[in-house]
């Protein structure tokens, strides 16, 4: 039985993280991540949509999504090299090394059609980010009627907010270092192009959201010990999602429901934070 009556999608990026001081390779990526995060808070139905190389790194992440019963109908596999980044660790925090600019689906970007596009609308949520080479397909799902979240991460510029927050439901971004003034005015800035809600992660310090109206803050959840912050990012944003989704459902007050998901998101980024890897089944390679 399922504890979230939500059906999510991600539909985008799949890669395997390899982390070289012990050549050790886990599935991640932000749309495998996010697939395997709602599975793991347990929503009645997650999949993951996108394109796979056919070496060893694409079949470590194809295996694993199969173990964890996350369904890739939609997905499609080429006679190419998966996506990857080089990975180390320092003091508990990734820091990445190289990354071979998403490989496949560099290449071969996804085309929506008009039998994805029926698909999808069976999902409550669908999620995307900056890397996954979708954006001039997000005005598909936009128009398609199904709410769509998407990660901007860190470093996404001006221009490009610009170019995508518009066929964006849910806007979310990494602002950890900034100060409170300027995460508000960024938050802000993301607001006024369209989304119904912009989110930023502050690292250590938590996170802030912004519906138009009013601020919410979040503070981290406490942590004993960080075994490595890869994955902690869209472990937040998938568990924001799922509850405000599940809530949004049973329509609850707004205010409410923004505090919960933002609460939840947060303990559940500091649990992700306990794992090795995005969510753990590392594997050897050569």
């Amino acid at each position: 039985m399922s504890l979230y009556d939500v059906s999510v999608l991600g539909f985008g990026d799949n890669v395997v993280d390899k982390y070289v001081h012990i050549k050790t390779m886990y599935p991640g990526g932000n749309c495998v991540n996010y697939a395997a995060y709602a599975n793991m808070l347990g929503v009645k139905r997650s999949a993951y949509m996108g394109y796979f190389g056919n070496d060893a790194a694409a079949e470590h992440v194809i295996n694993t999504l199969d173990r964890l019963n996350i369904e890739t109908v939609k997905c499609k596999q080429f006679e190419d090299e998966n996506g990857w980044s080089e990975i180390t660790i320092k003091d508990g925090d990734r820091v990445f090394l190289d990354w071979n600019d998403g490989g496949v689906r560099g290449r071969h970007p996804y085309v929506l059609d008009r039998f994805d596009l029926q698909y999808i609308k069976q999902f409550d949520v669908v999620h995307s980010g900056n890397y996954c080479y979708t954006e001039k397909e997000l005005h598909k799902i936009q128009q398609a009627g199904v709410p769509l979240s998407f990660d901007f991460s860190d470093d996404s510029s001006q221009e490009y907010y610009e170019q995508v927050a518009p066929n964006v439901d849910y806007a979310f971004m990494s602002c950890s270092g900034q100060d409170e003034e300027a995460v508000q005015e960024h938050l802000e800035f993301v607001k006024k192009l369209g989304p119904k809600l912009a989110v930023a992660t502050l690292g250590a310090k938590g996170a802030m959201a912004f519906d138009g109206s009013k601020f919410y803050r979040q503070n981290a959840a406490p942590l004993e010990k960080i075994v490595d912050t890869m994955g902690a990012g869209d472990s937040f944003i998938t568990a924001f999602m799922v509850c405000y989704i599940f809530r949004l459902k049973q329509h609850v007050e707004q205010n409410a429901m923004i505090c919960e998901a933002m609460e939840s998101a947060s303990k559940f980024a500091a649990r992700i934070c306990q794992l090795e890897g995005a969510f753990g089944f590392g594997k050897k390679y050569e």
